[in-house]
């Protein structure tokens, strides 16, 4: 759902886009990933109202082998102007050479939350012992294949100390949410980021990992190499890094860099 108070927030951002936006109307194709999904999805509209470009969006994992994510997007040459993914692996795209050096645009933080299926009892995690019991507690724990679930897998198990009483009941999910596992029972306790959580229906989240266990993923969006509207591409960055839109970000559970106004 838009933030209630879209309409007067982006009112600045529109007025900069509209000054800077190409005389000729476009489509635009971006590929996000599922941290910034919500957020792009809510500031689309605007976007498109003020520039006259035409958004035609995807969605896939910043990382993985899974058909749909965004570096096998790009290796199989798919036609994308923009890329929206965890900063590590744009990071690395742009050293393949498969963005556009210095376009990339920094435009959120998120941190690692939790959840459990809607109604069901709901742990503590907001200490480490209690973060520690709630998986040890878990029948079936599910966390994702990007950021936050290779963090999990390679250091956070081991953090915890429980590496090995988590083996057979600690699955990474390829593709899917954490969440939508979650509400199908699939697993009775999975992590996150907490803006990949927020938009699924019949889950319950618990809360973020304490700050002694917590790892915030930053977003961020660049240009692809040989992109077909490359203004246009810049111009949509431009928008949704905007102060303006600060607030319609954070209301999707992940952290602006930029100060709202």
């Amino acid at each position: 759902m838009r933030p209630h108070h879209l309409k007067h927030k982006t009112l600045a951002a529109l007025a900069a886009l509209a000054l800077g936006a190409s005389a000729h109307a476009a489509d635009v194709h971006v590929v996000s990933s599922g941290g910034f999904a919500q957020a792009y999805k809510d500031l689309a509209g605007p976007y498109e109202r003020a520039s006259g470009d035409h958004l035609v969006a995807a969605w896939g994992p910043s990382m993985g082998t899974t058909k749909n994510a965004i570096p096998a997007r790009l290796a199989r040459g798919e036609p994308i102007d923009v890329v929206i993914m965890v900063g590590d692996a744009l990071d690395k795209l742009m050293a393949e050479g498969r963005l556009e050096p210095g376009s990339k645009v920094v435009l959120a933080n998120s941190p690692i939350a939790c959840a459990v299926r809607h109604g069901a009892a709901q742990p503590d995690i907001g200490t480490v012992d209690g973060l520690r019991q709630a998986f040890l507690h878990a029948s079936r724990v599910a966390y994702s294949d990007s950021a936050s679930g290779e963090y999990i897998k390679r250091q956070l198990l081991d953090k915890l100390g429980i590496r090995q009483q988590m083996e057979g009941k600690a699955a990474q999910i390829p593709a899917t949410p954490v969440g939508e596992i979650i509400a199908r029972g699939e697993a009775d306790f999975g992590c996150q980021q907490k803006s990949e959580l927020k938009p699924v229906q019949g889950i319950d989240i618990v809360g973020l990992m304490p700050q002694e266990m917590q790892l915030n993923t930053q977003f961020a969006g660049a240009v692809v190499r040989g992109a077909g509207h490359p203004e246009a591409a810049r111009a949509l960055l431009r928008f949704l890094a905007a102060p303006a839109n600060a607030r319609a970000i954070e209301a999707t559970g992940l952290e602006p860099v930029a100060a709202p106004h």
